[in-house]
């Protein structure tokens, strides 16, 4: 499995509706409404790189409310 973070802004005011929205997509591990620069951090995972940048990528920008996202892969160093 491949998985990513993404990092996501919106719209003033709508961050904990997208991360509720985010939570029922196929592909999306987890989402949670942060503080910073981002309003939104959200976990997902895929089959392939292809298709968690074609499917579940495309499935998140989609979704009302979100102005910008920016795709964190995650690079596992090593498991316990």
């Amino acid at each position: 499995m491949v998985e990513a973070f993404m990092l996501i802004q919106t719209e003033v005011g709508r961050a904990e509706v997208v991360a509720k929205q985010l939570i029922g997509l196929t592909g999306v591990v987890s989402a949670a409404y942060v503080t910073g620069p981002y309003d939104v951090v959200a976990r997902i995972g895929a089959d392939s790189e292809d298709e968690l940048q074609r499917t579940v990528v495309g499935r998140v920008q989609q979704v009302a409310g979100i102005t910008r996202t920016l795709t964190c892969p995650i690079a596992a160093v090593g498991q316990p």
